[in-house]
């Protein structure tokens, strides 16, 4: 009877194991969910340890998300710029550097010598310990 309840304890304890070792590993990731009514285009300004770097564009139709950087955050703080196909913007006062086109730039000086636009950008607080975050993107009350 022993031997029976201790081989049934050791089949229960493999099929937890094999669960867990099943599960999908944890994400932390830098997210950004678009709850607009429309199609917006985003760009993302951060420092990588060795300077500021600003990098565009992901798209996201209405009620979509995306990942802008994958992996546990290395900051607290990110800056963030969004516009929408009619014209609406989502910015702040932290200028960095942009395209019209795909870009990855490093610095946020000069950006008009080096042949990109100055942009605002608004600053997203992560928290001190967060290792990920989503960004809720949502349509302005004064458009």
């Amino acid at each position: 009877m022993d031997t029976l309840r201790i081989a049934g304890r050791l089949i229960a304890l493999s099929a937890l194991g094999a669960a867990l070792c099943s599960a999908a590993p944890a994400r932390a990731d830098l997210r950004m969910c678009n709850n607009s009514n429309n199609r917006v285009s985003v760009a993302l300004g951060y420092t990588d340890g060795q300077g500021w770097v600003s990098e565009g564009w992901w798209n996201l139709k209405s009620l979509d998300c995306v990942t802008l950087l994958r992996g546990a955050l290395a900051a607290e703080y990110y800056y963030l710029y969004a516009m929408d196909e009619r014209g609406g913007e989502w910015k702040g006062k932290v200028f960095m550097c942009t395209s019209d086109r795909e870009f990855k730039t490093e610095g946020r000086q000069d950006c008009y010598v080096r042949g990109y636009n100055r942009t605002g950008f608004f600053e997203v607080d992560t928290g001190k310990d967060s290792k990920s975050w989503t960004v809720q993107l949502t349509d302005q009350a004064n458009p």
